[in-house]
């Protein structure tokens, strides 16, 4: 076992998880509860890929343009609802590798789309947990459930590769 993955050590990690899945949480409960239109926020993002010096790429522009901003209604249920999730799991210690994914993937398009704002903290704080590896979920619903997923997983490989006697 790595010293970041030790279980006294892995105390700060879940400090870590636990305040950053505070902040998804509290970030998608107001999305769902009073409502949420990313339709203004696509189009400001538009307005920021002009000029000398734009925050917004020409490439996430037309991604936006192409894809985003025709499909909205999508971006308002995914946003809200995956921003709450990521908090639940984060909180929890439940699914925290897949959470810790689709949270920084959320910030870094935010970025993307240039939004600062706390996003480079919390991208930040997403990626030190991955790194952390088990430490980020040593005391959470994982530690649990992973044993229990792999014996699973590894249960059914075990009776799809037995030989069939004929």
């Amino acid at each position: 076992m790595r010293w970041w993955e030790n279980q006294k050590v892995s105390v700060v990690w879940t400090v870590l998880r636990i305040w950053l899945g505070v902040q998804w949480l509290e970030a998608g409960w107001h999305k769902v509860t009073d409502g949420f239109d990313a339709g203004g926020f696509l189009q400001g993002t538009l307005a920021k890929a002009t000029g000398d010096h734009p925050a917004v790429q020409g490439w996430y522009a037309e991604f936006l343009k192409g894809f985003a901003i025709p499909n909205v209604e999508l971006f308002n249920i995914l946003i809200p609802w995956g921003e709450l999730l990521v908090g639940v799991g984060l909180i929890a210690g439940f699914m925290t590798i897949p959470a810790l994914l689709a949270g920084a993937f959320m910030n870094l398009n935010f970025l993307l789309a240039g939004t600062v704002s706390t996003n480079p903290i919390l991208y930040t704080a997403g990626i030190i947990l991955l790194f952390a590896g088990r430490g980020a979920y040593c005391w959470g619903a994982d530690r649990w459930m992973m044993p229990y997923m792999k014996q699973m997983f590894n249960h059914k490989d075990k009776q799809q590769k037995k030989p069939v006697i004929v």
